[in-house]
């Protein structure tokens, strides 16, 4: 198996050391050229898990060309505001090439999820997506994970299970594509808003509303695309949920908090060099609801912190104020 991954920020570069260490040799295709010659020189990315050893068999590199030379697998792992631009500048694919959409997030332009972008650009591709509560960082350290891959084409997702898969990183499949690349888009949203309760110090009652109330409304945004409701239980679902919300490592809950602490988004991406796709979404998401005509009042709080210049405090007391609801509709 010949691997050709487009993104060589943290989750592509995981991707990379774990394709590498289980299944043969990778291409890593990275914007940035310090990058590309980091792992050169020193098997080491500069700016992205930049502790952590790449292994020999991934060649990095800046031509898309170089990186799709010969791939019988394409794993496409760039900033989803990135992601149509990014599959213009790729040259043709082959049709028996799979291509694996291990981006989290909705095309800002349209609203819509990667998946469909990439159909856009190759509609005779066989199109899967990987989802799920995978921190990059333990992925490249091979510390045990699950995650989900998601295809209508039930035998694409078995063979990228056996391609994929090993005893550490341990891979379902799921044919509800809509609901995991939903899911694994709308729990940062919901991660930005747990990671401002805790920068408030609102304690863990509170994380724990929000999380809940946050899966409640990821269900119903799923649902009104067309997921079935129970993905929304699994890996990409809750899974990613209580990963994100409450996980040490998640930069989307780590803008939240610094958001509660009257930081910018900017200056917080400025200095991870990280993207927090959350704040991406979040407007996705309020679109979408406009749409479907659904009700999304975390996200709608959310985004007027980003966006609207409402503090923190404030979009507390918005939802706190809201009137009595039925659980159970």
């Amino acid at each position: 198996m010949s691997v050709a991954i487009i993104g060589g920020g943290s989750w592509g570069t995981a991707l990379a050391i774990h394709v590498a260490r289980s299944a043969g040799p990778v291409r890593l295709w990275a914007r940035e050229t310090e990058v590309v010659e980091g792992i050169r020189a020193r098997r080491r990315s500069p700016w992205y898990l930049a502790d952590i050893s790449v292994p020999a068999a991934v060649e990095a590199t800046t031509d898309m060309g170089e990186a799709l030379h010969a791939a019988t697998l394409v794993i496409v792992v760039v900033p989803s505001e990135f992601v149509a631009a990014t599959l213009k500048l790729l040259p043709p694919i082959p049709p028996d090439v799979p291509i694996l959409s291990a981006t989290k997030g909705f095309d800002p332009e349209r609203h819509r999820r990667v998946s469909e972008v990439i159909a856009e650009q190759f509609p005779d591709a066989r199109v899967a997506v990987l989802s799920g509560p995978t921190f990059a960082r333990e992925v490249a350290l091979g510390r045990p994970t699950a995650a989900v891959v998601a295809s209508r084409d039930d035998t694409l997702a078995a063979s990228l299970q056996r391609r994929l898969g090993t005893r550490e990183f341990r891979l379902y499949s799921n044919r509800d594509v809509v609901g995991v690349e939903t899911g694994g888009a709308m729990k940062n949203v919901m991660a930005i808003a747990t990671g401002i309760a805790d920068g408030l110090g609102l304690g863990e009652n509170a994380r724990a509303a929000l999380i809940t109330r946050g899966l409640a409304e990821m269900t119903r945004l799923a649902v009104s695309l067309g997921a079935a409701s129970g993905t929304m239980a699994g890996l990409a679902g809750l899974g990613d949920l209580v990963l994100t919300c409450t996980g040490s490592l998640s930069r989307n809950r780590q803008l939240g908090m610094a958001l509660a602490k009257g930081e910018s988004k900017a200056s917080l991406e400025r200095e991870t060099r990280m993207i927090a796709e959350g704040a991406r979404t979040v407007t996705s998401a309020l679109a979408l609801a406009r749409r479907h005509s659904v009700s999304l009042p975390i996200c709608h709080e959310v985004g007027a912190v980003l966006f609207e210049g409402k503090s923190p405090v404030d979009a507390l007391t918005a939802l706190l104020e809201r009137p009595p609801k039925r659980e159970d509709r």
